[in-house]
């Protein structure tokens, strides 16, 4: 059953204030920077709004995701920014197991978990945790360091601080979401699972060419 996020904030600890949330810059605990793939000078940057548990944002990895990488990140045209949103409690803990892995393991470990969803989040009778321990366990994080990450309140506190924050002032509300900035646009939203042809006129839109 998918949890709204109010339940999820009653269900872990009250959450950090706005001002620690991770869409903030310059975070000392590198858990807690941003993570993105393409160069900084890039034109466009988009923001994706995901959660771990999405089967929308699981089509969206498979079957534009690496065209997008491929044609647009590694040209220099964008650059792409993951922003957790996590629609549930499952959703919740693999997003903290991906951002304690070491910045440049994230993206290839969050497209393995959304390429695998069926296995580790909804088969049936699958034990959710033993499946991420397994899956981290081949990303480099070892059984001790997984259990003491899933236990770390401060940071999925962090998390659903940074998803209220993009609640309130950006007005996510769905996943995937996708926000585009750029010469020729501004904080310019586009919901649900594009295809390369509609993101990539997003892109060409928002440089204005």
């Amino acid at each position: 059953m998918i949890l709204s996020r109010r339940a999820l904030i009653a269900a872990t600890a009250l959450a950090l204030p706005t001002t620690l949330a991770l869409g903030t810059p310059a975070r000392a605990d590198s858990k807690l920077t941003e993570r993105a793939i393409g160069k900084a000078e890039a034109p466009v940057t988009v923001m994706e709004f995901f959660s771990l548990t999405c089967p929308h944002c699981a089509a969206f990895s498979r079957d534009t995701l690496p065209q997008v990488i491929e044609q647009l990140v590694n040209t220099g045209k964008l650059r792409y920014v993951f922003r957790d949103f996590p629609l549930d409690q499952v959703a919740l803990t693999a997003a903290v197991v991906a951002r304690s892995l070491p910045p440049e393991r994230y993206e290839p470990f969050v497209s393995a978990l959304l390429a695998s969803q069926n296995r580790w989040a909804f088969a049936r009778g699958v034990n959710t945790t033993e499946e991420l321990a397994k899956m981290s366990g081949l990303a480099g994080l070892s059984r001790k360091a997984f259990d003491t990450t899933i236990a770390d309140t401060s940071l999925r506190d962090a998390i659903l601080a940074d998803q209220e924050d993009a609640e309130k002032t950006l007005k996510i509300d769905s996943t995937p979401t996708f926000i585009f900035n750029g010469p020729n646009a501004k904080d310019r939203r586009a919901p649900g699972e594009l295809s390369y042809n509609e993101f990539a006129k997003l892109v060409s839109e928002a440089t204005g060419t």
